[in-house]
């Protein structure tokens, strides 16, 4: 008697929820006869909520990541973009780092593409701002503060030295205000080895168009981090937009205006676009319109999770669940039990969710969180918050590695090293090749 054909399940996306629904489904593919096959641009999964510190240098920025390939030993990863999906025919289109696209048919689809920046058409964003949203821009993020202090320290010129210890995180998130504060700890660290610069002289400015930050901590703990920030030195500008950055002249919604070689966009997000290029009912944010137990709303063998998905929430009818990251891994674990709970005949269940509670790094030794109803400020926030992620960060490997990071960071100085070359690593060859002056004025950044 023949073997029947397994399941093919189509991953799209190799983030939160595309890792862990995969993972779920590995588990049981010989027994459910199921096929996995996750396809991402990128052969990693990034923990973004290490991220700041990478940025920070308190982190190997590797280990912010996690291999696909080895942790889903037993599904195909391939690395390439969907650039589109026609479910009706069970067929997604797939443009590989290199040559020509090409189509890989399914059984199951599971969209996880996960969400990008939300961005504005502000003039000078495209050209001159940077996100903060994945390892390699925390990585220049870095570099960039570092290599901006290297040339202040140098310079004389006042507009020199005024783009370049000015920093604008637009933003007031997580994510803005995390990468802002451990961005901020780094360069004041680094002053104490410049003799041109003082910590005085630099310049960290928060932008929000809100007139709070950190809406899921309560207004209250975040005037609390308002506060903690401005004591800091940093330039809080609330109910503020930005208006320009044309060239790095910055200039913002209350009339201030400023020049800065840094300017950090941070400011939300939004489903994936490659929904627009599926077959798939979306909501009116681009969302994907899913049912409670994660199925896509009307639609047979599809379903969605995470950033990309409009769940609706039992518990507040008329609403849905937010893009955070502890929604995404549960939703992916469920989607994982539920798909092939499916295909033994049993009833998938939907998701439900208590919010445990929130936790933020504000730079070494300083945090704020709120965690089942309890609030913390200062160092015991800070530390549940690295007790929190150590214990979340996928594989004992990248616990082991971010441990030690952490002692390493504890035990020894940090690490103010730029470079800022490696973003570019050609040049110091190529002006060697063609018999170019060996220095070159602003070699650096732009």
């Amino acid at each position: 008697m023949a073997t029947p054909a397994p399941c093919r399940v189509l991953v799209v996306g190799g983030g939160y929820v595309g890792m862990y629904a995969a993972l779920r489904l590995q588990r049981r593919a010989h027994r459910d006869g199921i096929a996995v096959t996750v396809v991402d641009p990128h052969s990693y999964m990034t923990y973004q909520p290490f991220l700041p510190e990478a940025g920070a240098g308190s982190i190997q920025p590797r280990h912010t990541v996690v291999p696909l390939r080895q942790v889903l030993r037993h599904a195909d990863v391939i690395t390439a973009w969907v650039t589109g999906v026609d479910h009706a025919a069970r067929v997604a289109t797939l443009a590989p780092l290199e040559g020509e696209p090409y189509e890989l048919p399914y059984d199951v689809l599971v969209m996880a593409p996960g969400s990008v920046p939300r961005t504005l058409p502000i003039p000078g964003l495209a050209d001159w701002a940077m996100g903060f949203k994945n390892v390699e821009e925390a990585i220049a993020l870095r570099n960039r503060v570092l290599e901006c202090l290297d040339i202040a320290d140098s310079a004389t010129a006042p507009q020199v030295r005024e783009r370049n210890l000015t920093f604008v995180f637009v933003g007031g998130g997580y994510a803005g205000v995390e990468a802002m504060a451990e961005a901020e700890n780094l360069a004041r660290y680094a002053t104490r080895y410049l003799k041109r610069v003082s910590p005085e002289d630099l310049r960290f400015v928060m932008v929000e168009a809100a007139d709070h930050i950190l809406p899921e901590m309560g207004r209250d703990m975040g005037d609390w981090t308002v506060a903690q920030l401005r004591a800091r030195g940093i330039d809080m500008r609330l109910g503020t937009q930005l208006k320009s950055c044309v060239d790095g002249r910055v200039e913002l919604s209350d009339g201030a205006k400023m020049l800065s070689d840094t300017v950090v966009w941070t400011a939300g997000v939004k489903p994936n676009p490659v929904l627009a290029q599926t077959d798939l009912p979306l909501d009116e944010r681009g969302r994907v319109r899913c049912r409670p137990d994660l199925r896509v709303a009307g639609v047979e063998d599809a379903w969605a999770a995470g950033d990309c998905a409009g769940v609706p929430d039992l518990d507040r009818p008329g609403q849905f669940f937010p893009p955070t990251a502890q929604n995404a891994v549960r939703q992916a674990r469920l989607l994982g039990d539920n798909l092939a709970g499916l295909q033994q005949g049993w009833e998938p269940v939907p998701y439900r969710h208590r919010n445990l509670g929130s936790v933020a790094s504000l730079g070494l030794y300083e945090g704020v969180a709120q965690v089942m109803g309890i609030k913390l400020k200062g160092f015991p926030a800070w530390f549940l918050h690295r007790t929190y992620h150590l214990g979340k960060v996928p594989t004992l490997r990248r616990k082991v590695e971010v441990a030690s990071d952490w002692t390493l960071a504890f035990l020894f100085k940090r690490d103010v090293t730029s470079l800022w070359s490696t973003h570019d690593p050609d040049k110091s060859f190529q002006v060697v090749a063609r018999g170019q002056a060996a220095v070159t004025q602003g070699a650096g950044k732009r």
